[in-house]
């Protein structure tokens, strides 16, 4: 048994009683399921999507290029795949929880298609954009069908020296949440692991924070992810749009009582040039705001454009949210154009029964943004009509 395996072993044990309980006021999806045992065999699991990546890859003759962008906690390949050659680039990751798995379908859709149609659309796609995709970034939580990674602070300790004597982060999963035991298995929510400043370095006096703080980089997958845009800015100069795939909890459309089948926002940090947003004034010069309102309202009427059915349940998220420890928060400062998806109830929640309508919605979703931004329509739609999309309401 090497060292990291037996910081597992012991990770519960040892801090028990110290541990502070981290907040759940984040975390979307907590209602009940709906049925004894919801069956996933549905969904895309770690073996699959490298069978489908490889499928996709090879199908491509060379226009789909599948790498390992990095490890999980427990070693399992963070693979990305980028198609297209176009100046503008379009960062889409799913799966940072791991019971969040229709974004994942859907991206290996849209790379399937991308990578083998001669459509006018695919073509004008692959000419104007490159498109990079991480369909499973929580490998190690997707195979628990849990929110959190695995990881215990004891490993974050060996991997961080300068953090023995910090409190562990607020974010740390060591308890039941969502049905899953994380004592004796715990992990973190990735998606508070992100810093506007790609090269933060954690320091004791930024633990344990909170969620109007920023995070840390101390995850794997967190890492993974600002290098893989780090050096997409390095080589494009920027990241045009970032759009993160999640499930949230169960919502009705403002002023009715319709379910909601997807909420969407640009919102996640105040704007660095109002006075709420004058501590990230560092930002200021590269936030676009406006241009990522642009971006929901392509969403928005894409969707809306398949009628007038359960797919147009479309509501924004929450907003005004100060989120800088999530990935749209901290590459938002950075001057991407971001869009959150979050579609109706986790994996716990009903299983694979809505798969096929939700996986729908998130890939004519995606497909609004990409042609939008491949055509440059986006840029000429109005940022204000962001704002007549109806809000989402707790049931």
């Amino acid at each position: 048994m090497n060292k990291k395996q037996l910081w597992k072993v012991l990770s519960s044990a040892a801090l028990a009683a110290s541990i502070l309980v981290p907040q759940v006021g984040f975390a979307e999806g907590a209602k009940p399921i709906t049925e004894e045992t919801p069956s996933v065999k549905g969904y895309i699991d770690y073996e699959e999507l490298k069978q489908r990546l490889s499928q996709i890859e090879k199908a491509s003759n060379g226009l789909v290029q599948v790498e390992s962008a990095g490890k999980t906690n427990q070693g399992r390949d963070i693979f990305s795949a980028r198609v297209g050659q176009g100046d503008k680039v379009v960062l889409v990751q799913s799966e940072i929880h791991g019971n969040e798995k229709t974004g994942t379908e859907a991206l290996l859709n849209i790379l399937q298609y991308l990578g083998s149609s001669q459509s006018p659309e695919a073509k004008k796609i692959r000419e104007e954009l490159t498109i990079v995709a991480i369909p499973m970034m929580n490998a190690d939580g997707s195979e628990l069908d849990r929110r959190g990674n695995v990881m215990s602070w004891e490993e974050v300790v060996e991997d961080f020296p300068q953090l023995q004597n910090a409190r562990p982060t607020w974010n740390y999963y060591n308890r039941t949440l969502q049905g899953d035991d994380y004592t004796s298995n715990p992990g973190f929510d990735v998606n508070r692991d992100f810093n506007p400043d790609l090269n933060y370095v954690p320091k004791p006096e930024d633990f344990p924070g909170n969620s109007s703080t920023a995070g840390w980089y101390i995850t794997p997958e967190a890492q993974t992810v600002r290098d893989v845009y780090k050096s997409l800015k390095e080589e494009f100069g920027n990241v045009e749009v970032f759009m993160d795939l999640h499930h949230q909890n169960f919502y009705t459309v403002e002023g009715s009582d319709r379910e909601v089948t997807m909420s969407i926002s640009a919102d996640f940090v105040p704007d660095p040039n109002t006075p709420r947003g004058a501590k990230y004034s560092q930002y200021a010069d590269q936030f676009r705001f406006d241009f990522s309102r642009q971006l929901n309202v392509a969403l928005y009427d894409a969707i809306q454009e398949k009628g007038n059915s359960i797919f147009t349940n479309i509501t924004l998220y929450d907003q005004d949210l100060d989120l800088p420890g999530t990935a749209l928060g901290a590459f938002s400062l950075n001057g991407s154009g971001i869009v959150i998806f979050e579609v109706k109830g986790q994996t716990q929640n009903f299983g694979q029964k809505m798969k096929g309508q939700l996986v729908k919605t998130v890939e004519t979703g995606l497909m609004g943004v990409m042609n939008g931004v491949a055509e440059g329509s986006v840029y000429e739609l109005n940022p204000e009509d962001y704002h007549e999309i109806p809000n989402r309401v707790r049931k």
